[in-house]
């Protein structure tokens, strides 16, 4: 019991690291919290800091979720136990103690979960959120219809545990994502320099200028 509890304070305490805040401070001299979006997450350093820093605080924040899921694995905690630790380190990244119980959508880390339980899950998340946000240019759409395409596709296993967790961080991404909603609804939703659409208004702007 008492590894239990040491392992969901770790969780929760490396799931509250604000990377995209860290990175932008120590190496940019910029608080990401004050341009863009405003968000800490890797969409917003990308925007503000450019793609090497995006891609950093990507990664490290999938490495939260990873980390804390995989960890009790390794120490014999099994069943529930493992998605439990990831559902804190994801609570961790959204109320950070380091940013007054503030903090981003926590997309990268909940892939980071799903990457330690379910590898193949965690493709298939990926791969649908990528193929998204290069039609659409649009990071948010990516990030909802790969968690609503978990959700739907762990109907196909027995894993009730995925199945129950899946369903959470369908509802919880939404509702973290509902500005993003509304924009996308009414077409001023940001997008990244990247992907088809990008390219598409790109062309326009440059050959049929107003």
């Amino acid at each position: 019991m008492v590894k239990i509890v040491l392992l969901l304070i770790f969780a929760y305490l490396l799931g509250s690291i604000p990377n995209g805040i860290w990175i932008g401070k120590l190496f940019f001299h910029v608080d990401i919290r004050r341009h863009g979006s405003k968000n800490i997450g890797a969409t917003n350093t990308l925007r503000v800091l450019g793609p090497v820093a995006g891609t950093i605080v990507m990664l490290l924040d999938i490495g939260k979720g990873w980390l804390a899921t995989w960890l009790p694995m390794q120490l014999g905690i099994h069943s529930w136990y493992p998605l439990i630790f990831g559902i804190m380190a994801v609570l961790g990244h959204t109320f950070s103690i380091f940013d007054h119980f503030r903090g981003g959508k926590a997309v990268a880390t909940s892939a980071g979960m799903l990457m330690a339980y379910n590898f193949s899950f965690f493709l298939l998340a990926a791969a649908t959120a990528f193929t998204c946000v290069f039609i659409t240019s649009m990071m948010s759409l990516g990030s909802i219809l790969g968690f609503i395409i978990i959700f739907l596709v762990s109907f196909t296993t027995n894993d009730i545990a995925l199945q129950v967790v899946a369903g959470v961080l369908t509802i919880f991404t939404l509702y973290r994502h509902r500005n993003n909603i509304k924009k996308i609804w009414n077409g001023t939703e940001n997008i990244l320099p990247f992907g088809l659409y990008y390219w598409y208004r790109k062309y326009r702007s440059t050959h049929h200028p107003h």
